[in-house]
């Protein structure tokens, strides 16, 4: 058994709004990251705390009663980084988890420390990536189903519009968000959607601080859809939330569109949406996949076998 008797644990702290600087300076050196390693998600979601070392950003994250370390973001030096991870792990007594593993991660990780981790594959957590053109214009045969169902959404709501997400319709998005989670409790009444409730208030109450880019799909006074997102990379918009209202038929893919046109024109760097993962839900999949990601982000997990904890 090891001993943790003599090693130190990481200074971990919670994350601050005003680590999102030095953060995605890290963030950029790191090369193609998935969603779960953007600074909103990390600071919108679950306990999750931060420490800059060995040239690094480090996480040590909590989600439903497990403990994870995302792999390290930085281009400092990863063999100590990833040691102090191993080490911080040993002094709390707990099992050494990294997430979020790339292939390049992967072989990064076994290159320096061989045989010592098992690697894990989660279908459900791969990022779904699309090319903006293709959401924002839907052409050609492939999404001919998709621009029906546009059609019938601009049938039904002649006058709906799209307004940037601000202090003028704050309200009425609050409201359309109330309407969501209450339709989905009555649908499933023992469903938690507490976390993501919190995260969207977070990301509402520092919508400017955070840099998140959000559009409202408006009829009249009401919101009918709303989505928000922010940069991942300077090619790649990550989309945090997608909200419609239940009764609004073909406000999804209304928003879905819209969004990627205000992102086109207002982000001319863009070339990528990431809409994240589908969590291995089969509805979620299907939506996602029906859109035509233009590539996937494949990510894995690794365990420390020593641990004896293969999970």
């Amino acid at each position: 058994m090891r001993s943790c008797m003599q090693i130190e644990t990481i200074p971990f702290r919670v994350i601050l709004p005003e680590d999102r600087a030095e953060y995605e300076a890290h963030l950029a050196e790191a090369g193609v990251r998935g969603c779960e390693f953007s600074f909103t998600n990390l600071y919108l979601w679950g306990r999750q705390s931060i420490a800059f070392l060995h040239g690094h950003a480090l996480f040590f994250s909590q989600f439903n009663r497990r403990s994870v370390y995302p792999y390290p973001v930085g281009s400092g030096d990863k063999k100590a980084a990833l040691q102090a991870i191993i080490d911080d792990a040993v002094a709390r007594g707990i099992p050494c988890r990294i997430t979020g593993l790339s292939s390049a991660d992967k072989e990064t990780l076994e290159q320096l420390f061989p045989g010592r981790f098992r690697f894990h594959c989660d279908e459900g957590s791969f990022d779904y990536v699309y090319d903006i053109h293709d959401l924002a214009d839907l052409p050609g045969k492939k999404y001919h189903a998709k621009r029906t169902h546009l059609n019938r959404f601009a049938e039904q709501f002649p006058t709906a519009r799209t307004e940037p997400l601000s202090n003028n319709n704050l309200a009425a998005v609050q409201a359309l968000l109330d309407e969501w989670f209450e339709s989905r409790l009555r649908e499933n009444p023992d469903a938690d959607y507490h976390m993501e409730r919190a995260a969207l208030q977070k990301a509402l109450r520092d919508y400017d601080t955070l840099g998140l880019c959000g559009l409202v799909l408006m009829n009249g006074d009401r919101a009918l859809a709303v989505t928000i997102g922010s940069l991942l990379s300077a090619d790649t918009m990550d989309v945090h939330f997608e909200k419609a209202a239940p009764d609004a038929n073909g406000a999804y893919a209304a928003i879905n569109c819209a969004f990627a046109r205000y992102v086109r024109e207002n982000h001319p760097a863009v070339r990528f949406l990431d809409r994240e993962e589908d969590m291995g839900l089969e509805g979620l999949r299907r939506a996602k996949q029906s859109y035509r990601p233009h590539h996937m982000i494949r990510k894995c997990w690794a365990c420390l076998l020593e641990d004896g904890y293969d999970y």
